[in-house]
This record gives C-alpha cells, sequence and structure tokens, in this order.
C-alpha cells in the first residue's frame, strides 16, 4: 500500500482546503493529513482521492466530501475515549477520522461487500473499531449507550431506535432529506425520554 511523497503533499493541500473552508479543529485538520485517502478508493481513481468531492465506491455507495467527514465530525465534538457509533461504515474514511481522534468506533454496514473491504482495510491500516453487519438504523444495542452517534447517509426523519440508544447529554449528526436535498441536523439529548414520534420534548435540535 504506497503512500509516496506526491500523495502526501497533495493530502497536505487537502486538510489546508478544508480548513479554508471553515473547520477550526486542529485534530481533524491532523487527521485529514494523516490518513491516505486514495487507499480508501480503487487505484484507477486515485487521482480523485484529494479533492474535495464525494466520489462513488460502489454498492450505489459514496466516500463522503472531505469537507463534510470534517464537518460532521466537528458537530460531534468528538473527546478522546468516548463511545460513537457510525451508521453507514462505507469506505471506512469516516471511522479512521474518528479513531484518529482517539474515540472508541461501533460501526455499521448493510452492504456486504463494503463490510468487508472497509474492515480489511482499516485493520491493515492499523485500526480496529468494532465492526457489525446490518441495518444501521437499528443500530447496535449491545454496547449502547453511546456519547455520540454519526449518520454518514441521508435519513428522511431521526430513527427512534438510534436515539434510545444515545446516552442523556450525548449528542448525534444526521443529513435529514433526500438525494435531491439534505440538511444537516445537530440532535443533543437533553434528558431520558419516552421515545415515540410525537414526544421530542427531550431533544435540542440544531439545523447546520
Amino acid at each position: 500500500m504506497e503512500d509516496s511523497f506526491r500523495h502526501k503533499g497533495l493530502r497536505k493541500k487537502l486538510a489546508e482546503e478544508v480548513k479554508k473552508k471553515g473547520i477550526k479543529d486542529e485534530r481533524i485538520i491532523n487527521a485529514i493529513n494523516t490518513i491516505p485517502r486514495h487507499l480508501f478508493m480503487d487505484s484507477s481513481f486515485v487521482n480523485f482521492a484529494y479533492k474535495d468531492k464525494a466520489f462513488p465506491i460502489g454498492a450505489g455507495q459514496t466516500i463522503s466530501q472531505p469537507y463534510t467527514v470534517a464537518f460532521q465530525t466537528e458537530l460531534l465534538q468528538v473527546n478522546k475515549n468516548e463511545k460513537i457509533l457510525e451508521i453507514g461504515t462505507g469506505s471506512g474514511y469516516q471511522a479512521a477520522v474518528l479513531m484518529e481522534l482517539g474515540a472508541k468506533v461501533y460501526t455499521i454496514e448493510r452492504q456486504r461487500d463494503l463490510f468487508l473491504k472497509s474492515q480489511s482495510l482499516l485493520n491493515k491500516l492499523g485500526y480496529h473499531p468494532r465492526f457489525f453487519y446490518g441495518d444501521g438504523f437499528k443500530g447496535v444495542g449491545a454496547f449502547s449507550p453511546y456519547d455520540k452517534i454519526i449518520i454518514t447517509a441521508g435519513a428522511g426523519e431521526i430513527p427512534n431506535e438510534l436515539l434510545k440508544q444515545l446516552k442523556t447529554g450525548g449528542r448525534m449528526v444526521i443529513p435529514i432529506g433526500n438525494n435531491d436535498h439534505q440538511e444537516m441536523l445537530l440532535v443533543e439529548k437533553k434528558m431520558k425520554i419516552n421515545m415515540n414520534k410525537a414526544n421530542m420534548a427531550g431533544l435540542h435540535l440544531f439545523h447546520c
């Protein structure tokens, strides 16, 4: 797995670009500058790896735009050793960023090919989150509650099952909408509440 001086130079430029777009957490900038994003893409597409754009990775999925990864991560306000549930492992790049910040990552993917591919790659790169294969919107209740939850793909609404697995005082970042339009939502769970669609009294919602 080659990581050449050229790759490192392009990566540094990408980190600087993300910073110019408003990301303030230097730990996130350093993570973008550290993680070899080209290894998360097919070798034929390495020329696109350090552009600040999303890119297809198969199974109808994409590797997220680096700025989006950084923006969602910054909204989470990640602290070292926090338990973070990631919904949608995808390429594994977001999980690597979270682990660079010292988080304990639990990640779930519903596309089997991506699940196997990202698991193999992350382990080869020295990242060892807990991997799960299945429906992300059901979460992973066995290891809840989580300090933070991050959803990497758009959803029509906030999944109640994930709210149940978020600890009181925790944060969730989720893009709400469809392929045509999505809005990033930050959810703060302020109190233990009866989770149903009619009762969101214990939540603070921020449109970002």
